[in-house]
Order: structure tokens, then C-alpha cells, then sequence
């Protein structure tokens, strides 16, 4: 069974349903594998949660058709469910024809989609809109309707007349104007699930909502009105470790795919979690991993970390290879100025950085590789993602390289991204390891001193 939540634009409110069919749907005794549609971390941080399984990404510009269906169905292995939010609108991708749209992932694996609909000051006019999605891409089955921010018994029911009697579609239920399951957001969306753990009473209350709002068995049927899509792949064993990989994992960094991490394992590395607010000292290890996250929220803890902060620049100093993404790139700088306080970091490389109340860099990434390097193959492509609010300043640009030329992006002034200092690779971009495999060898055979 599989199933796509999608919506006609952002903010329709999918991720909510989406947690609260997770939630209803495993108190059925289902096991539900979820899937995020794009780049992100933070939904897919709340839909892990939910289900008590790792969120996977599914994403056409960093996998073909072939390579997206396989790694969907090797993901499903033990799942009795696979549903998948969708981002943005339907139809919104990166062209006029919607390459690595919601609906292009839906038509790949054959999905049907339940389209919601925020039904806030709208009536009638609902149906029409229903039957514009309808009608506009015959390849694309939209199977059902979730009414989202009804008001009142007579606004469901003018809302659900309206919208079977001119579209067919059935209206799966509707979810009422309710504060009690809204997760709250900031400038990259809503808050990580790690972060905060007095959050997590939302995902319970947003879970019973829609166990008592939503026809669950209407949905399930549509969901299982799908052929099995199967995988020749093998779950690949992991070799004996040859090095030991510390990840910066806390509530200041919880951005990583499943699939980095496991990329990394099965290059041969021993992932040693290692947490910057409240870790005295850095374990054994071999290199780092410092992903992103919100290091701007927890600025005076980690700053308050001395010994930590110390020995991270000591480390780089002598050589350890560090591989450090957006929220890393941040810890690693001198300073951090955050509503106009400046909090100490780890003054590990040349440069400060400074929040903006704007994005500075948002969306697919595509860069050029320049110049020879322990990480990547020079003259390859690079294709990732960005999302922060920082920008880099007052950078000794005559103590540093940069792996990167941007083609597409912003990286760390709209030219260039990927700052090399001795072992460490530090930028903006964030990297999908199954789209580049060498990344993991790469750092993984540095780390051992092997490159």
C-alpha cells in the first residue's frame, strides 16, 4: 500500500496530516514507512517520530526514475504502509513541464494522491479548485480529499457537497481549526522534533484528531489499489570499521539523511555520536561529521563548551579530516552574531558569520569542482541543497581555498562554496550521498590516511 499527501500549495497544512495518519494508522498495528518529497530535514525529523521509523527522501533531481524506484521499494521492506508528503503545490517543480515535482514522484511510483485542502473562507469555490488538480495532468491520479481548517458543521458540509458533486472525489474527512496539533516554525520551517521534546504532545494530539476526523478505512483502500513495486537490491552488510567518524548529533545538530550515515558505515566507518552542548572533551576518533541544524538557537550553550570548542580547533589544526555542512560551517568559524550579540565558536577557521532575518541561500544547488582535493574528482558536478539565514564575513580568503564554483545556488557569496583548510571541507551545501557515492569512500579513506 502507498499513498501521496499532497496539497495545492505550501502551508495547506500535509505535514499535520500526514503525522496524524501515521499516528492513527500505527495504533491500528500498521507498521507506516514515510517519505518526504524534496530536500528537507525538519518534517522529516516529525514524520521519524511518528512512525518509529527513519524518514526517507525521495528527490528526481538527485535520482533517475530507475534509481528512485528502486531505493523506494528497498525502503519499504517491512512496512505494511508507505505514505509520502509532498512539498510545496502538486504541480510546483523546477520547470514549466514540473521535472521533480510532488506529482512527477506520484506518476514514478504509481501513487495515488489525497489532495489537501485548506478550506479556510472558501466554500463552493473548493470544488472548482479540486477539479482544476483533477484535470490538469491525466497521469496523475488524485484519488480523495482531506478538508483542512474547517470552521463549523455547515462549512464541512457545503464544503464536501460541493466538492463530490462536481469532481466524484470522495472527501475523506475533515480536520477541524485547532491549535492544540500546530507544531510551531521559524525561518526554515517548523522546529525539529529533537529540539524540543514538549513539542512531541502536538504529534498525540494531531493523531487522535484525524483517527476521529478521517474515514481511515476509505483511505486505506485507496492506498491499496496499487501493484507491489519490488527490489532486487540487497541490504548490503556492513565491513568491519576502519576508522572511527565522530557526528556531531544533539539538538543543535540534527540535520542528516539516513542514507549519509549509512553511506559512511558501509565505507567502513564506526559513527561515534558526539554532543556539542554537553560533551566535555571529543572521543577517540579518526575525523568529523557536523552536519546543520540551528547551532544560532543554542549559540550560548555551545559557546559556553569551552573545552569542546578548544579541542575541535586544536584537531583541525593538526589535521583531522573534517567534512562540515551549513550549521557545521557555522561552529567551525570564530564567531556567530545572533540578534546582535556575538557568541564565541570554535575558532577552528578564518572567518566569522552573522544571521540575517532573510534567506541568504534557498534551493538546489548544482557546483562545479575546481582544483585537486582529498573529497571529490575535479572537473566532477555536485548537486545538493541549501537553506540558511547566515552568511559568512570577515573571511581570511588568503589562508583558505574553495572546492566549489556555484553554477546554481549561493553557497558562501553567490561564486563560490566549499572552504578547504588543511582536511576540512566546510560549505553551505548539503550533499545526498546515494547521488554521489565517492563522497562517503572519500572521507572515510582520509580519514584512515589513506588520501
Amino acid at each position: 500500500m502507498r499513498l501521496v499527501i499532497a496539497a495545492p500549495h505550501g502551508r495547506s497544512g500535509k505535514t499535520t496530516v500526514t503525522l496524524g495518519l501515521i499516528s492513527a494508522l500505527r495504533q491500528r498495528g500498521l507498521v507506516i514507512q514515510p517519505f518526504k518529497k524534496g530536500p528537507d530535514f525538519i518534517d522529516p525529523s516529525w514524520l521519524t517520530l511518528a512512525a518509529g521509523r527513519p524518514c526517507r527522501n525521495l528527490d528526481l533531481y538527485f535520482l533517475s526514475p530507475e534509481q528512485l524506484r528502486s531505493h523506494f521499494s528497498a525502503c519499504c521492506r517491512g512496512a505494511d504502509m508507505a505514505l509520502i508528503e509532498g512539498a510545496m503545490g502538486l504541480f510546483d517543480g523546477l520547470d514549466l513541464e514540473g521535472s521533480n515535482s510532488t506529482a512527477a514522484v506520484a506518476g514514478t511510483l504509481g501513487c495515488p494522491v489525497v489532495l489537501v485542502i485548506d478550506a479556510v473562507r472558501m466554500t463552493r469555490s473548493a470544488a472548482a479548485l479540486v477539479q482544476g488538480f483533477q484535470n490538469f495532468d491525466p497521469r496523475v491520479k488524485i484519488a480523495g480529499v482531506i478538508l483542512n481548517q474547517v470552521a463549523r458543521p455547515r462549512h464541512e458540509d457545503m464544503l464536501r457537497r460541493s466538492i463530490e458533486h462536481y469532481t466524484g472525489l470522495p472527501v475523506l474527512g475533515a480536520l477541524p481549526k485547532k491549535r492544540d496539533f500546530l507544531i510551531p516554525d521559524r525561518h526554515l520551517g517548523l522546529i525539529p522534533a529533537a529540539e524540543n521534546e514538549s513539542l512531541h504532545t502536538a504529534l498525540a494530539a494531531t493523531g487522535t484528531a484525524v483517527g476521529a476526523n478521517i474515514d481511515l478505512d476509505a483511505l486505506l483502500a485507496i492506498a491499496s489499489q496499487v501493484p507491489e513495486l519490488t527490489s532486487s537490491a540487497e541490504t548490503p552488510q556492513l565491513p568491519p570499521p576502519r576508522v572511527h567518524l565522530g557526528v556531531f548529533q544533539d539538538r543543535a545538530f540534527t540535520f542528516y539523511y539516513p542514507e549519509n550515515l549509512e553511506a559512511l558505515a558501509q565505507a567502513g566507518a564506526a559513527l561515534v555520536p558526539i554532543n556539542s552542548l554537553e560533551d566535555a572533551g571529543l572521543p577517540i576518533v579518526d575525523g568529523l561529521y557536523i552536519g546543520g541544524g540551528f547551532p544560532e538557537v543554542f549559540a550560548a550553550r555551545l559557546e559556553a563548551n569551552v573545552t569542546l570548542r578548544r579541542e575541535v580547533k586544536k584537531a583541525v589544526a593538526e589535521g583531522m579530516p573534517v567534512y562540515a555542512e551549513c550549521g557545521g560551517l557555522m561552529y567551525l568559524a570564530r564567531r556567530l552574531n545572533y540578534k546582535g550579540r556575538w557568541y564565541e565558536m570554535s575558532g577552528a577557521l578564518p572567518f566569522d558569520v552573522t544571521m540575517s532575518s532573510r534567506p541568504q541561500g534557498h534551493g538546489y544547488t548544482r557546483l562545479l569542482v575546481e582544483g585537486e582535493n582529498p573529497f571529490f574528482s575535479q572537473g566532477s558536478i555536485i548537486k545538493g541543497h541549501e537553506f540558511h539565514n547566515s552568511r559568512v564575513i570577515n573571511l581570511e580568503r588568503t589562508n583558505v581555498k574553495f572546492l566549489y564554483s556555484v553554477q546554481r545556488g549561493f553557497g558562501i557569496d553567490g561564486r563560490v562554496d566549499g572552504i578547504l583548510y588543511k582536511h576540512v571541507l566546510a560549505g553551505y551545501n548539503h550533499i545526498y550521498a546515494p547521488t554521489h557515492p565517492e563522497w562517503a569512500a572519500n572521507l572515510v579513506m582520509l580519514a584512515a590516511g589513506k588520501r
